[in-house]
């Protein structure tokens, strides 16, 4: 709960920066003169990336949570089998035997989203978010039936 209200909180003050951004860029806009409308075009271009950046963040977490409430309901969540240090870090040899099974798993099972949600945790708990964030792509397409890129 504590990860959402932060989230909501960050994107909430995105918000009110894009807001303020881009009411800059229509100041600038309205001066009238070539150099500043240009620069008030570009400024007005951050908002919009930021925003349509903050909206895909969005919707990836939506997605990812929606698949895990999904797998809690049926009992297929991951299991919490990972040695931690005293300091409640995760022990890395633990975190790769982890990886190892749930890779296998989903190289047994290649178009199941649960044992893909399932690799993307153990990516995640191996501190390789980048591959996360893929396996966790691929597990909410293969739920909702879009087709899937091939991983390299």
């Amino acid at each position: 709960m504590r990860a959402k209200i932060t989230y909501f909180v960050l994107a909430a003050v995105l918000v009110v920066y894009f807001v303020l951004v881009g009411s800059r860029g229509v100041l600038l806009i309205e001066q009238g003169t070539p150099l500043t409308v240009a620069f008030g075009a570009a400024v007005l271009v951050l908002p919009v990336i930021g925003g349509w950046f903050l909206w895909k963040t969005t919707e990836f977490a939506r997605s990812a949570n929606r698949l895990a409430r999904e797998l809690e309901a049926e009992g297929g969540l991951p299991v919490d089998e990972l040695v931690r240090t005293p300091g409640g870090r995760i022990d890395r040899d633990s975190a790769d035997e982890v990886f190892a099974k749930r890779r296998a798993e989903t190289e047994e099972s290649p178009d199941d989203w649960r044992s893909w949600f399932r690799l993307a945790v153990a990516y995640y708990d191996a501190r390789d978010t980048v591959r996360a964030r893929k396996a966790m792509q691929r597990a909410i397409a293969l739920h909702d039936g879009r087709p899937v890129r091939a991983q390299g």
